[in-house]
């Protein structure tokens, strides 16, 4: 390895995506320069949209862009739940008209939009597109980290924010994420007459589907449908690649639904349909495992991939933005005395966004799973509890994990 060629980086962040820009803005905002790895030629804006509660509103908010995604999406004003037996929809929770919700925000915004509003704020050198990471190594106590074109840079932390395959979480030594036994469908349509103004969230669950849909602005709606294999019958392995099979399946599943609901799916385009498997960590692997170690971290999918039953994922990667910015924020911007050193005040920093994020984490991977489970069991009892209890419970579920503040980029 010749040393001489080495990128000297006092910040890395593997990931241009929701939380690796994040961070990086966090960090601009408190005036320190960070550089971004992305592996793509360019901005990854697949994923169509994303709910965001309050607690990421409060952390866009934070640095800087919320005033700006506001303007592009509309904020939604309650929930309207469907009764399996019937596909109706027999309960309704506003967000405007109880004051035990006052201060609660809700907006669904495209992925896109929210991508590109971050990078609009940063240095245009912060992103280094085509940067794959192929090893990470030590020098000393720097991390030597290699990119797949043979170049290699030198950095005093370094950040993974690199997804569900994340390579950082690997060196770490975190477990792979577990397969959830179900396929996510997400579908993004257009309604150029903008027809699609009811600023409701609507979802049904039940009998191994769980199927929602929430306006993105008064032209847009973003629309999602959760479904377990096992328990639907023609179901089969090239559905993923398949999307005139998923959208036949999803229609289906939601013929009782009232018209305005199939319409949602109907009129999306086969371009505008995705469908994955989902994973999450599992939450005692996020409580006792290594997501901090020395001058390395995670942030994002890469720390807590978790079930989208309550909305949480993209908002817990604003969290972790805010507050890894503040703890490295303490690290290089308090004044040190010359004893100091420099990697042990990094490393306390990096414990104290682990302390603070590793409990949350925990708690918002535990309950998406608990609420996909409860939703989308099939059992005679579960379906029982889930009629008389749960469905009228569940909005206030979503709220509650919301209920959260990371706090400003300054302590």
């Amino acid at each position: 390895m010749n040393h001489e060629e080495e990128e000297d980086v006092d910040i890395l962040i593997v990931g241009a995506g929701l939380a690796g820009l994040t961070t990086a803005l966090s960090l601009h905002r408190l005036g320190l320069r960070s550089l971004v790895l992305e592996s793509s030629d360019s901005l990854r804006i697949t994923g169509y949209a994303l709910s965001l509660w309050t607690n990421a509103w409060r952390a866009l908010d934070v640095v800087g862009i919320g005033s700006t995604l506001r303007k592009k999406s509309t904020q939604i004003k309650g929930f309207k739940i469907a009764s399996l037996d019937t596909g109706l929809f027999t309960s309704e929770q506003a967000l405007d008209k109880d004051g035990k919700f006052e201060g609660y925000e809700s907006r669904c915004v495209k992925r896109k939009d929210l991508l590109e509003a971050i990078v609009n704020e940063l240095p245009p050198d912060t992103i280094r597109y085509s940067s794959k990471v192929a090893t990470i190594d030590e020098l000393g106590r720097y991390k030597l980290v290699r990119l797949a074109d043979g170049s290699i840079l030198k950095t005093k932390v370094l950040i993974g924010c690199d997804g569900v395959k994340s390579v950082v979480a690997k060196w770490l030594g975190l477990e792979r994420p577990i397969s959830d036994g179900r396929l996510a469908i997400r579908g993004l349509v257009e309604f150029p007459d903008g027809s699609c103004s009811d600023p409701i969230f609507h979802v049904k669950f039940g009998g191994g589907v769980r199927f929602g849909s929430l306006p993105v602005d008064e032209n847009t709606v973003y629309w999602f449908c959760t479904f377990i294999p096992s328990q639907v019958p023609s179901y089969e392995e090239d559905w993923k690649v398949n999307p005139i099979k998923v959208k036949q399946f999803v229609l289906s599943r939601i013929h009782k639904m009232p018209q305005e609901a199939q319409d949602v799916v109907e009129r999306t385009k086969l371009s505008n349909i995705s469908c994955a498997k989902l994973k999450f960590r599992s939450p005692w692997n996020v409580l006792f495992g290594n997501i901090v170690k020395d001058n390395v971290c995670v942030a994002g999918d890469a720390l807590h991939p978790m079930t989208p039953d309550i909305g949480q994922g993209g908002c817990a990667a604003l969290e972790d933005a805010v507050v890894l910015g503040r703890c490295l924020g303490e690290v290089f911007l308090k004044k040190a005395s010359e004893e100091d050193d420099e990697f042990e005040r990094i490393k306390k920093g990096l414990e104290k966004y682990g302390k603070e994020r590793r409990w949350r984490s925990f708690s918002l991977i535990s309950v998406a799973y608990c609420v996909g489970y409860i939703q989308q069991s099939n059992g005679k009892m579960m379906s029982l509890f889930r009629k008389v209890w749960f469905s009228s419970y569940t909005p206030s579920i979503f709220l509650k994990m919301a209920d959260f503040d990371c706090g400003n980029l300054v302590s």
